[in-house]
C-alpha cells in the first residue's frame, strides 16, 4: 500500500524552525498539546524532531541561564535531540513505517530531495494493522485459514 494515503500534509502539520525561539517552541507544543514537533531547516529539510525532553534537559543543564521567561532569547538550534526520530521516504513501504511507528510517535516523510512532506501518525498505522488482524480473526472463526 502507498503511504501517501496515510500521509498528514505539511500545511496540516506543526513544524518548528531551527531559528525558533525556546519561548516559541515551548508555547506551540503547549498550545498544540504536543509532547514532540519536527523540526525544518531554512531549505524545508528535515532536521530532527524536538521533544519536551530535549527542552527540559537543555533548560536543566544551562545552570539556570535558561528560565522560561529568558527563553526568548535562546534558539532551538542549540538544543541537543536526544531521539533520532528517522524519516521515511515517500517512496517507503508500510513494514518501514510499522518498523518505526514502534518506537515513535509519528513518522516524518520525505520526498527524494529529503523535503519535508508531512507525517505518519502511529494512530494511522495501528488502525491499519487491526484491519488486518480483525480479517485474521474472522477468518479463524469462520474455519478459514
Amino acid at each position: 500500500m502507498n503511504i501517501a494515503f496515510f500521509l498528514l500534509p505539511k500545511q496540516e502539520v506543526i513544524c518548528l524552525t531551527m531559528d525558533s525561539t525556546l519561548r516559541q517552541t515551548l508555547e506551540r507544543m503547549e498550545y498544540h498539546r504536543y509532547t514532540a514537533v519536527p523540526v525544518l531547516d531554512k531549505n524545508g529539510q528535515y532536521a530532527g524532531t524536538v521533544t519536551e525532553g530535549d527542552l527540559l534537559w537543555h533548560m536543566k543543564n544551562s545552570d539556570g541561564k535558561i528560565t522560561f521567561e529568558s527563553a526568548s532569547k535562546f534558539f532551538l538550534k542549540d538544543v541537543p535531540l536526544r531521539m533520532d526520530i528517522k524519516p521515511v521516504s515517500i517512496e517507503a513501504n508500510m513494514e518501514d513505517l510499522i518498523n518505526l511507528a514502534k518506537v515513535q510517535n509519528f513518522v516524518p516523510v520525505v520526498d527524494d530531495m529529503n523535503r519535508f512532506i508531512g507525517i505518519v501518525r502511529r494512530s494511522q498505522i495501528i488502525e491499519y494493522c487491526e484491519k488486518f488482524v480483525s480479517r485474521e480473526e474472522t477468518l479463524e472463526s469462520h474455519g478459514a485459514s
